[in-house]
Formats: structure tokens, C-alpha cells, sequence
């Protein structure tokens, strides 16, 4: 347990996020979480506003020997991002990234079967979405499932966390996006820093917060 954290876990976060999401008097918003830890903050935000939750599915791509670093990442919708800088400054090679890029495609699928099964993503086309994840460290997940939504041609588009890096939130929001981010401590550290306790979301916790069974 981190005892200098700000929120007590992710569904704590969820209901502070919500109140300052809540301000936006946004019009019939759909919220997407990205999951799986976004989806518990997700879903205090979607009950508060009493608008529907859905899955966003994008995966990182660690780097190799540091996958908690990442070097970019892939939406469901084909939609990709590669921070090219940070390839080079590690060395990554073209061949070592195919081959994340192919192993989290795999995980990808399998994460938008098992969450939605044969269900299609809600149209976002002219609606306001809320894109919420449990935080923003390098980005490149967030920024990756913005780029995707962005070519569905949202209303508004805004990304809500309870905390974040704040060059990272000031890069989000110079991309065009909203950005409501509780808390942009100058010493980030990690996401998972700011809460007492971060445990791992399982497949059946995220399908339970949106009201589906494990069999589908």
C-alpha cells in the first residue's frame, strides 16, 4: 500500500474524476475505457453521468527487456503509433518491433472477443466520448485510442484520468484533444504511485463492470 497516494483505488478515482468530467455539461456522452485498468474508472464516471460503457481496446508495445516503457501502440481499429525517438534512442530494430507489434495484436483480438464477443462498437460519430484510463504516463496508449476515435468524427472528444505526467496531458491537448486530469504532479514517478492500492484488473472484473458474463 502506498500511503502518500491521492486515491484510496481505481473506483475512488472513478467517483473524483466523474464530478470534474461532470462540469463539462457534455450532451448524451458515451464513455470508452480503456482497459483493463481504465474500466473500473470508467465505470464510477459512467454511472455518475449516467451515460453508457464500452471497451476501447488499444495495447501497448513494450519495449523490448522493458515492457512497462512504451514505444507505441495499436487500436482495434487498425490505428497505430510508433514514437520514433524513443526506437532509436533504445536501439529497437525494425524486426523487434514486428514481432511486439504481431504478439500484441494477438492479445488485442482476443481482449475485443472476449469484451464484446460479436457486438460492434457503438457508432461515436457526432456524440460527445469521454476516453478514461487510470492514468497517463508516456501516453502513447491514450493518444493512440484518440487518433483511432478521431476518424469515427466525435462531436467532443476528451480524455479523462485521474492523474497523468503533465508534458504528457500538455502533448494530448496540443493534438487537439480535452484533456480533465485531476492531478499533474510535477515528480511523476509511475501511475500506479498515486493509488494505495493497484492491483491488476482480471478479464472477468472488466466484463462485470459492464454487465456481461464470462461466457459472453
Amino acid at each position: 500500500m502506498n500511503r502518500g497516494a491521492v486515491f484510496r483505488d481505481r473506483r475512488d478515482a472513478g467517483r473524483q474524476l466523474a464530478e470534474a468530467v461532470d462540469l463539462l455539461a457534455l450532451d448524451h456522452p458515451i464513455v470508452l475505457a480503456l482497459p483493463r485498468g481504465g474500466v473500473p474508472v470508467g465505470h464510477e464516471v459512467a454511472r455518475h453521468l449516467g451515460a453508457p460503457l464500452e471497451v476501447f481496446v488499444v495495447r501497448k508495445l513494450g519495449a523490448p527487456g522493458q515492457p512497462e516503457f512504451g514505444i507505441g501502440a495499436i487500436a482495434e481499429d487498425g490505428t497505430s503509433l510508433v514514437d520514433d525517438s524513443s526506437c532509436r534512442g533504445l536501439g529497437v530494430t525494425r524486426r523487434q518491433l514486428d514481432a511486439i507489434t504481431a504478439t500484441e495484436r494477438d492479445e488485442l483480438q482476443r481482449r475485443v472477443a472476449r469484451y464484446r464477443g460479436d457486438r460492434a462498437l457503438p457508432s461515436v460519430a457526432d456524440r460527445d466520448v469521454i476516453v478514461v484510463d487510470d492514468g497517463l504516463a508516456t501516453g502513447v496508449t491514450a493518444r493512440t485510442a484518440l487518433e483511432a476515435l478521431r476518424r469515427h468524427h466525435p462531436r467532443r472528444l476528451v480524455l479523462a484520468v485521474p492523474v497523468g505526467a503533465p508534458e504528457t496531458a500538455a502533448q494530448v491537448e496540443d493534438e487537439g484533444a480535452e484533456v480533465v486530469c485531476l492531478n499533474r504532479p510535477s515528480t511523476f514517478r509511475s501511475v500506479g504511485a498515486w493509488y494505495q492500492e493497484f492491483d491488476q484488473i482480471t478479464d472477468d472484473e472488466v466484463l462485470a463492470l459492464l454487465g456481461r458474463s464470462p461466457g459472453g
